[in-house]
């Protein structure tokens, strides 16, 4: 999620398409806030470890 997240605010800022960099922002928080829940133990989605 954390790629994907980059790829978009790259694309949306290249492009100037600000739904892109929006979508960006929100999918990179997500990816960080589950792989750092994954690195302190928590179960994420009923797995131990995040992906």
């Amino acid at each position: 999620m954390i790629i994907i997240g980059l790829v978009l605010l790259i694309a949306g800022f290249l492009t100037g398409i600000s739904i892109l960099w929006t979508l960006g922002i929100i999918v990179l928080v997500i990816g960080v806030i589950l792989m750092l829940m994954g690195r302190l133990g928590r179960p994420v989605g009923g797995r131990n470890h995040y992906f």
